[in-house]
Order: C-alpha cells, then structure tokens, then sequence
C-alpha cells in the first residue's frame, strides 16, 4: 500500500453483492487494497480497533461502502456510531444498498453519509452502477483519519 492509497472498506453481508462490487470496482481501474466485512459488528470491530480481528492502521486512508440490512449491526447503526467518534467522523462512508425508501436516504443524509446508492435489482444495471462508482473512487479525495490509535 502506497503512502496515500485509499484502503476500500466493503461491508456487505451478500456473497454475490461483495463479489460483483469488487469485480466491477476493478474492472472500473480501482487497484486499491479491498477489505470485507460480513456484517456491522466486524466493521466496528475493525474501525474502533476492538477484539482479535484485524484493526485499522495509523495514518491510512479509508472510504467504506456500506449495505444498511446486514445482520448482528445495521448499516444505519454502524455510520451513527462512525460519525458520532472525533477520529471517524471524517471517515467518507457511502451507502450502497438495496433500500431506496426516502426516509431511509433522508435519515442516512442526516446521519452524515457522504453518498447513497441504490443497487439495482437488474444485474447488468447493478454492474454499470458500480464500475460508474469506480471511476468517481478513482478522482476522489479521502482525508486521514487522525489522532492516537491503539496498537
């Protein structure tokens, strides 16, 4: 991993759903470093540097996709808890789910998402949509998450 490499958070209880959004993310040019996540718990677990699994790393970058209906933790529950910290507030979190209720995209907005997209059902529609995610990861900026960090 390069200094500046954005490291891709994919949280994603759906084997099918994690395998074509990094198929498709690579197709789309991305090269970065891919982690996945079952569900909302590990993801904490990972960004709040809890347990025995693997932690977040001083001064990386990251951007993490997120599903909302995964089991143990929602997605909702995991961006509250993400933008409520001083350190991960600055974490880019963008919503990739099936959900396209209004409140539920008003409510992630409010929440402090940096993006909502909706997967499509149709499967060729829902591999243009995440190679069109690839090519905006692709120029986007992320910040560094910041301050001590537990080793």
């Amino acid at each position: 991993m390069t200094k500046n490499e954005v490291v891709l958070l994919i949280a994603e209880d759906d084997e099918g759903h994690a395998s074509l959004i990094m198929k498709n993310l690579r197709r789309a040019g991305i090269s970065n470093n891919m982690l996945l996540f079952k569900d909302g718990q590990e993801t904490l677990s990972f960004l709040f540097q809890k347990g025995k699994g693997p932690h977040r790393m001083p001064g990386a970058r990251y951007l993490l996709l997120l599903d909302i209906r995964m089991p143990r933790v929602d997605g909702v529950e995991v961006l509250r808890q993400i933008k409520q910290d001083s350190q991960l507030c600055r974490l880019p979190v963008i919503m990739i789910t099936t959900t396209d209720d209004p409140r539920e995209v008003e409510n992630c907005h409010s929440l402090g998402c940096s993006n909502y997209i909706t997967k499509p059902v149709d499967y060729d529609k829902f591999t243009r949509v995440i190679r069109q995610l690839g090519l905006f990861l692709l120029v986007v900026e992320v910040p560094r998450i910041e301050g001590d960090l537990v080793t």
